[in-house]
């Protein structure tokens, strides 16, 4: 296997061009300031820029991103020397670079204009900081020590012998805007371009207060974005902006967009690209399913990005699993559909957000990660992750066997700490909307009983005596299929079959134990209980009993306890049929009797048993 590789878009950047533009005969430099995932922000900028520094050009670059330069320069030490100004008078941030013009692709702005077919712009630079072409240090006069032995020139050498104190560059001087009263506002206002009233929208709608579409017209939506935005200033709320406020709002947007640093992100290996906040995460490393992009800057955030080989059953498989991870709050909203799923989680301490999809035999999603205290950064960034997540070829490779029934939890959240139940025992759907019957003792002394460990369950009825339990889902289930009960007794000597989780939570998917049908009464006679002839584990108890018609003829009983003796490891017992639908009528509820009349083969039982069987949890 190869070592995985991860990268970003802008490591590609130097690699790549999405549309190269003409040829030029001399190669040109730029103050690269900024890059926008949209066309439409990235013009909204520009015009912004350009009307307070001017030069400004747009291009589209790897990735399909939109950068603003400002350029171009005949030299590198030109574009430096105009990054240094710009820096100074705080018109463009501090992770602005220069570069030449072998990154960029096709021009957006100006629109129709030419702007990398443009002379050179010249900076004028102090006298001081000029260098003749042809000055060198050896054109300075010969140095020697004092043996007379010739030594390499150096600069003081060449420095005037009483130099002027260096004195620091002033600061530049911020001129803060005056206050103003409504009237004049509104005046201010008046006078606006469509360009600034649309980043007044662009700024309103970043920080949550306006939900509408970016037109620069400013109706009552954009009235009661403003007056919200001003209440929450501490401003007063007139629906209009003064010009401090205007500042104040956009200057804040500003820092805002810088400080989660928004930037397309490839993961080659799982075959994924998503735009993420490289200025809150960073990648970290790989262990299949996930790609792991940890906390930077105290950000309170992680991402995880999974791509992991599998089936229907595989997702499902997830869906169960990734709820039992301590990252994951066990309150908040769960979706699962035929090829997808969502995971909410909350808590007075931490947060997640999952989702995920299944397609062409991969399943790939992302788990967002954060603190409460982060909860408007995530927001923001839920809503650019999703808009951006996008599958490409290429899957992290699979741990997995070929059969389902080898699926093991551990391989499914390698590199994650799992929340684990005290016990966990087998279950099984009786009806359409999820009612689950299982054993009394699974459910003892239970402070929370999950079903596959996704979904709440109360106890809806117990009956001590013959260890059956009914649960019914805090939500209402659609299971794939629910048990048919056989309307007659079953032969001794007649072969059955178990479903079960025989090693409780390890696997994600029952597996089947084969037997006999030993007696149809208990060791004391009792005739509500069958001998089977079987091999199982604790994890099983609770599980149906199988006739070969695919019939459940009774419910797995965990062993019996008898002080002083040993049963033989293969004499196990269940409840029959007959006293679990009569358990399901004493709670209100029934049962459906089987109309087969065919044996079934044991891999039509495997998939059916599979649909209707459930593990049951105890947590505490």
């Amino acid at each position: 296997m190869t070592k995985p590789r991860v990268k970003a878009f802008f490591a590609a950047l130097v690699l790549m061009l999405l549309a190269p533009v003409a040829a030029l005969a001399q190669t040109t430099h730029w103050v690269q300031i900024e890059a926008h995932a949209t066309l439409r922000t990235a013009e909204e900028f520009a015009t912004r820029y350009q009307e307070r520094i001017g030069n400004i050009a747009g291009f589209r670059i790897a990735g399909g991103w939109y950068a603003l330069a400002v350029g171009p320069f005949a030299t590198a030490e030109d574009a430096e020397a105009r990054r240094t100004q710009l820096l100074a008078a705080r018109e463009i941030r501090e992770d602005a670079y220069v570069t030449d013009d072998t990154i960029y692709g096709q021009q957006f702005w100006p629109v129709g204009g030419q702007a990398a077919t443009q002379p050179p712009v010249v900076v004028e630079r102090p006298a001081d900081q000029a260098v003749a072409a042809d000055q060198s240090v050896t054109d300075q006069p010969a140095q020697t020590d004092d043996t007379g032995n010739a030594v390499a020139a150096t600069d003081t050498a060449a420095a005037p012998a009483a130099a002027e104190p260096e004195v620091a560059a002033a600061e530049p001087v911020v001129e803060e805007l005056p206050e103003q009263t409504l009237d004049e506002a509104r005046r201010a206002e008046y006078e606006l371009t469509r360009d600034e009233r649309a980043a007044i929208q662009v700024a309103l709608q970043w920080f949550g207060f306006y939900r509408y579409g970016i037109d620069a017209d400013f109706g009552p939506g954009t009235r009661q974005a403003i007056r919200d935005w001003q209440t929450n200033a501490g401003h007063e709320p007139w629906g209009v902006l003064t010009d401090r406020q205007r500042h104040e709002l956009l200057t804040s947007y500003d820092a805002a967009v810088a400080r989660y640093s928004f930037a397309p992100f490839v993961a080659e290996d799982a075959g994924i690209e998503v735009t993420l906040p490289m200025g809150m995460v960073a990648f970290d490393h790989i262990e299949a399913p996930f790609v792991h992009l940890n906390e930077i800057n105290n950000s309170g955030m992680r991402v995880l990005l999974l791509s992991q080989e599998g089936s229907q059953t595989t997702l499902y498989g997830l869906y169960e699993i990734l709820q039992t991870l301590e990252v994951i709050p066990l309150d908040g909203e769960r979706d699962r559909g035929r090829d997808s799923f969502v995971i909410n989680g909350r808590s007075a301490t931490a947060r997640a957000h999952v989702e995920a999809r299944l397609s062409g035999g991969a399943i790939k999603g992302w788990m967002l990660l954060w603190d409460p205290a982060a909860d408007e950064d995530a927001r923001l960034v839920m809503d650019t992750m999703r808009d951006s997540f996008r599958a490409v070829n290429g899957v992290l490779p699979s741990n997995l066997g070929a059969s389902p029934s080898t699926v093991a939890r551990r391989d499914l959240i390698s590199g994650l700490e799992v929340r684990r139940p005290e016990r966990s025992r087998t279950g099984f759907f009786v009806d359409s909307v999820g009612t689950v019957v299982t054993t009394a003792e699974a459910v003892q002394s239970c402070d929370r009983v999950t079903i596959d460990e996704a979904y709440r369950a109360s106890v809806r009825a117990i009956d001590p005596v013959l260890g059956i339990a009914v649960l019914t889902p805090e939500d209402p289930l659609v299971p794939l299929a629910f048990a048919q009960f056989s309307p007659r007794q079953p032969s001794v000597g007649s072969d059955i079959r178990v479903s079960g989780f025989s090693y409780q939570d390890t696997l994600t998917r029952p597996i089947l134990s084969f037997g006999q049908m030993a007696d149809l009464q208990g060791l004391n006679g009792e005739p509500e209980l069958r001998r089977l002839s079987l091999t199982v584990e604790a994890g099983d108890s609770g599980g149906p009993v199988f006739d070969a018609n695919g019939a459940v003829i009774g419910m797995l009983l965990p062993r019996p306890e008898t002080p002083g003796r040993m049963l033989p490891e293969d004499v196990n017992f269940a409840v029959s049929s007959e006293a679990i639908l009569s358990a399901l009528q004493g709670a209100g509820l029934g049962g459906t009797e089987s109309r087969a009349a065919m044996a079934m083969s044991a891999e039509i039982l495997t998939r059916v048993s599979a649909d209707l069987t459930v593990l049951v949890s105890c947590w505490n």
